[in-house]
């Protein structure tokens, strides 16, 4: 059974669609699986296996092109595409921003040392040598790839599940609560499996001689501090992570929706790839922004928790002060998450074209006219 016969769903179709899809029977908008969302992904579909003469499956490759009739919409083949995606985009930008990171996280812990951006670099590069701005590498990718395969997976899982629990009119005139309330789901379930590499991470980039990376410093923080020296900075971990994710998803779908809407002069079924993924990228950033500032207070208690033994959230802030949990380290922090999650949204969505799914987002189709 392809695309075109599952006309079961009840995902709205703009979540996935664009304004040039046909309105079903009785005036209302198709639903995402249904007849008129898939013939605009059928006739892409058809052209790619047209060019290529041939249906083929790329040798050893884990996850089949929906091109090739093997990933239906909202299978369990999709959620894990979605998945693989999360992992790619995750784990690799945040291994990339690793010397931004580990420049942000000193001037967070000892202000009165890394004073500024240029000198933090700097400070740095003198005190540890050229690859001390790479500490953390390894935890960083392997946490960050965890994080964002659950992240990016689950929430379309979550966003489909919410939208069938609340039926098709509720999640077309409620699509931002489902946004909202999909992604915190999801990145509650992420930030577990982040955790205990967020840990290590901080300790490595934050304390020298702490350890070398991941393999002695996951086994000397067990040893000094049992399994929940792992997750002590959980509930400030989801602090910083479910408004930052709730943000960063509701953010990059209202934009692209607007981008196709205003700034787009044609609708998204006719626009290239090219350029399909320059809104996502575009989008990306500006809710990579809006996510950095409304996170960057529990980013703050964190990376402190995470440095200091035995510190409780009241404490931190005490020490701290509410002037610098809101500020300290946030321009650096802006370019890093800006620049990140532009470029998560632009891998995510050309992993997913690459292997034939539509891209994420679009504008939700104009109500028929009334005759």
């Amino acid at each position: 059974m392809d695309l075109a016969e599952r006309k079961s769903s009840l995902l709205p179709e703009f979540l996935y669609s664009h304004r040039g899809s046909s309105p079903a029977v009785g005036g209302m908008a198709s639903y995402g699986g249904g007849a008129a969302a898939s013939s605009s992904f059928s006739s892409m579909y058809q052209r790619s296996t047209t060019a290529s003469g041939s249906v083929g499956k790329a040798p050893g490759f884990m996850i089949p092109a929906a091109s090739e009739g093997k990933i239906k919409m909202f299978s369990p083949e999709y959620y894990r595409a979605c998945a693989f995606g999360g992992t790619l985009c995750c784990g690799l930008t945040h291994m990339a921003v690793t010397p931004i990171d580990v420049v942000k996280c000193n001037m967070q812990i000892a202000p009165e040392k890394y004073r500024s951006i240029a000198g933090g670099f700097s400070l740095v590069v003198k005190e540890q040598g050229p690859t001390g701005l790479f500490r953390g590498w390894a935890p960083t990718l392997l946490g960050y790839s965890v994080q964002g395969a659950c992240k990016y997976g689950f929430y379309e899982y979550f966003k489909k599940t919410y939208s069938d629990m609340v039926g098709a009119e509720n999640a077309k005139t409620y699509k931002t609560l489902i946004y909202l309330a999909g992604s915190a789901s999801a990145e509650v379930i992420a930030d577990i499996g982040l955790c205990p590499f967020e840990a290590v991470k901080v300790r490595v980039q934050t304390q020298p001689g702490f350890a070398k990376g991941l393999t002695d410093g996951f086994p000397k923080i067990i040893a000094n501090e049992g399994v929940g020296g792992l997750y002590k900075g959980l509930v400030p971990l989801w602090a910083r992570q479910i408004p930052y994710t709730m943000m960063k998803f509701a953010t990059f779908e209202s934009t692209v929706e607007a981008i196709y809407k205003y700034v787009v002069p044609v609708p998204k079924s006719e626009c290239s790839k090219s350029t399909q993924l320059g809104v996502s990228f575009s989008a990306g950033y500006i809710a990579g922004v809006a996510c950095a500032i409304i996170s960057h207070p529990a980013d703050n208690l964190v990376s402190f928790l995470n440095n200091a033994k035995g510190a409780t959230v009241s404490q931190a802030v005490n020490q701290m002060g509410m002037r610098a949990l809101f500020t300290r380290g946030l321009p650096l922090r802006i370019i890093m998450i800006g620049t990140l999650t532009g470029a998560q949204w632009g891998i995510y969505d050309a992993f997913k074209v690459f292997v034939g799914l539509p891209t994420t987002g679009g504008v939700a189709p104009e109500e028929p006219k009334q005759d």
